[in-house]
């Protein structure tokens, strides 16, 4: 295996690694130990640092794969994309939604758990898509 693919198969699997970490351990523990509105301030002052985090990881990782394989390098910059609209599109939403929601907004209730599901499932594709990158990687 070369340098590169070394470095960039660890960077793959930092950022995936970071992913999985996020939902199995910390989001669970927030809403264990924490209040609900207490967990609910801390996700949102942590999702910035997670999307831009994830928005970092994968623009470097793009780099580095843009040196030996641009199909690597287009999905790692697909998750970037990903990223970032997470980032400044979606957030957002779901913060305006929340509001609306914890305002007594019903309608609101409801959009705010549909545009959760999206971030779910994007968060699922972008971690479904460093697998392959790993995949193709390893093999």
């Amino acid at each position: 295996m070369s340098p590169e693919i070394g470095l960039l198969l660890w960077m793959v699997g930092a950022l995936a690694g970071s992913m999985v970490f996020f939902g199995v351990v910390v989001a669970p523990l927030v809403f264990r130990a924490l209040p609900a509105d207490a967990a609910g301030r801390f996700l949102r002052a942590f999702f910035p640092n997670y999307y831009l985090w994830g928005l970092a990881g994968s623009l470097v990782a793009a780099a580095t794969a843009s040196v030996s394989d641009w199909v690597n390098a287009a999905l790692c910059l697909l998750v970037a994309a990903l990223f970032g609209y997470a980032r400044q599109g979606l957030m957002p939403q779901i913060n305006r939604a929340r509001d609306a929601a914890s305002a007594g907004d019903r309608e609101a209730s409801s959009r705010f758990q549909a545009l959760h599901r999206l971030s779910v499932l994007i968060n699922g594709l972008q971690l479904a898509i460093l697998l392959v990158v790993a995949g193709r990687l390893i093999w």
